[in-house]
């Protein structure tokens, strides 16, 4: 192993006029990137012949790069804090659902412009394994588009259109499996040694059975443990579904082809990636097999190399983990990670907020997030296509019964006005997550009369309203926006019945779109609330992700009084009683506020 290999394999593929500056970013990026892949693959007999390989792979790549997406790179190259600004906002939907099809959504951007949107992440949209498959999340080709929502001709189309709109396309790529109708799956099958070190195959259950001691199991009722028998194969393992099999990341050249994978699509006008399941990427027995070491070497080399090819391109962690598990997915200064991650437990400490009338979990939550790396930003939301998954807030919950109280509650306990759905309420789980539409769990679904509509509005807006002021990326779900509930149609349906988190994958037709310009219509109320709520954030450059925030008592154990900077105060009532809240003395705030029962204020002075 050298100790830092020359750059000519990345360089020789490359015209003149590209050759100095990517020879300038792999001078800054590529020792990190050595380092990461050598401390992974570092003792493999051909290391730097597979690393060279590596490089030249990754020089065509770039040679190939469009002009008009290498002017991108070369805009956020020189804007390295544009991701943080207060006027970025999220959205996101499955394509069909949204819009029918990739053409669809070109028809939906200006409804995606009124609401302020900057960054859209469709659900997933390549060619996925026929009949189940987990929502799009078992692909079975990288490089082709679900043939019911288009081609890859019209997601480069899609992605121009989005860019002229200001517009950035997120796209979800699976990393941590494949489906089993996919092209590596099938040779491994039908015997190809080398695709069957693409997987972790066992000849019979001795090993699967001690690794299985240590695994937790992600869906314990609809598809127990985590190991599957493949005829003519072996027990494959997979994590998920038994069609979804883990990728072998010990194989060198499984990363080689997924980062391959990742930057064709990005050539193709793709500007950011949701990279999903990230904290299962690498095993070892007597572990979880989840946040090991690796992955994070894996994920810091993975932003290297998008770094040299594509540095207009981000990288959002897909890791629903507890609050002190978070940083790791951001890197440090020096060793950068990804751009985003989610901020799972700030989204479900604001629904707890709501359950228990008392915002000290979020405030727990809120006082235990860790600075930002520079560059980097949270990503806030309050519903997304997944379940809540309440165990993240263990570490401030303090007590599994607390969690199971605010589970209970949002399921439709005794005096609760949510509609939620728990998700495998068959197994064996203290505490069950919750599925549903925002605008069910903040009380529209059981909403009886004018009034009760009126509190369920304002609890929807309380809580995206802590995900605007928090600092970070906010991203608004679609449906969200027009208040849409519940959809139950899923029960159906042979192929989701099984699964209750289709009850949130509504589908948006032009009837209840039609209803947002009416101000009368629940929809149109809900619209005008969000854009109003949208618009105020972009002209406060005190809500920038990396501007400061600090927690003041208001007086009131329900009230969550959070100051971004000196400038900007945001007050937020989580009960169902008026409330004066009293800003500590000596600031320049009002003496007192009044807060309506769920209300909020945004203060600047």
């Amino acid at each position: 192993m050298t100790d830092f290999p020359s750059p000519e394999p990345l360089l020789a593929a490359l015209p003149a006029a590209r050759r100095d500056e990517v020879a300038r970013r792999y001078a800054v990026l590529g020792p990190l990137l050595y380092r990461r892949l050598a401390s992974v693959y570092g003792d493999l007999a051909d290391f730097d012949r597979w690393y060279g390989g590596l490089l030249a792979a990754l020089g065509a790549l770039h040679a190939a790069r469009p002009d008009e997406l290498l002017a991108l790179d070369a805009r956020r190259e020189q804007d390295p804090g544009w991701l943080t600004r207060q006027d970025m906002l999220g959205y996101s939907a499955y394509t069909g659902h949204f819009a029918g099809n990739l053409r669809g959504v070109e028809e939906r951007i200006g409804h995606l412009s009124a609401l302020g949107v900057t960054y859209l992440h469709l659900l997933p949209f390549l060619r996925a394994r026929a009949g189940e498959n987990d929502g799009g999340f078992a692909v079975a080709s990288f490089d082709e588009i679900e043939p019911a929502l288009g081609t890859m001709d019209d997601l480069e189309h899609l992605c121009a259109q989005l860019r002229q709109s200001g517009i950035s396309l997120c796209a979800d790529f699976v990393l941590n499996h494949v489906a089993d109708d996919h092209p590596w799956a099938r040779e491994a099958a039908a015997g190809d040694p080398a695709r069957r070190d693409f997987f972790h195959v066992f000849p019979d259950r001795a090993l699967p059975e001690r690794y299985e001691a240590t695994l937790a199991q992600v869906f314990p009722e609809a598809a127990p443990g985590n190991f599957s028998f493949v005829p003519n194969l072996g027990w494959v393992w997979t994590t998920f579904y038994p069609f979804q099999w883990d990728l072998n990341y010990a194989n060198p050249l499984v990363l080689t082809e997924i980062v391959g994978a990742l930057l064709r699509l990005a050539n193709r006008g793709v500007e950011a990636f949701r990279l999903d399941s990230t904290a299962f990427l690498w095993k070892r027995e007597g572990t979880g097999c989840m946040n090991q070491p690796e992955v994070h070497a894996l994920l810091q080399a993975l932003r290297a190399m998008v770094a040299i090819v594509a540095p207009g391109v981000l990288l959002k962690a897909e890791a629903i983990v507890p609050t002190r598990e978070l940083p790791a997915y951001l890197g440090a200064p020096d060793a950068p990670e990804c751009h985003l991650a989610y901020h799972s437990t700030l989204m479900a400490a604001s629904w707890a907020a709501l359950a228990e009338q008392d915002a000290g979990l979020l405030r727990s939550v809120i006082e235990g997030t860790p600075a930002l790396p520079a560059g980097a930003s949270w990503l806030t939301y309050v519903r997304c296509h997944d379940d809540i998954g309440w165990k993240i807030l263990a570490d401030e919950a303090g007590s599994t019964d607390r969690l199971a109280a605010i589970a209970d509650f949002f399921h439709g306990a005794p005096g609760s006005f949510a509609a939620g759905v728990p998700f495998q309420a068959g197994s064996k789980a203290a505490v069950h997550a919750t599925n549903g539409m925002a605008a069910a769990l903040a009380g529209f679904d059981t909403a009886q009369g004018p009034v009760a509509r009126e509190l369920a509005l304002r609890r929807l807006l309380l809580v995206y309203g802590v995900a605007l002021v928090f600092g970070g990326m906010p991203l608004v779900y679609m449906g969200d926006e027009l208040g849409m509930g519940n959809d139950h149609a899923y029960r159906d349906d042979p192929e989701r019945a099984h699964d209750t988190r289709w009850v949130q994958r509504p589908r948006l037709d032009a009837g209840i779109l039609a209803r947002r310009d009416e101000p009368d219509a629940w929809a149109g109320q809900a619209f005008a609330a969000l854009c109003a709520l949208s618009a105020e954030r972009r002209r406060t450059p005190a809500l920038a992700a990396s501007a400061p925030r600090a927690l003041l008592d208001a007086g009131d154990p329900a009230v969550l009084a959070l100051a971004r900077g000196e400038r900007f105060l945001g007050l937020f009532n989580f009960s169902g009683r008026s409330v004066e809240a009293a800003p500590p003395a000596g600031l320049d705030w009002p003496e007192r506020v009044v807060l309506e029962p769920w209300g909020m204020r945004w203060l600047q002075r």
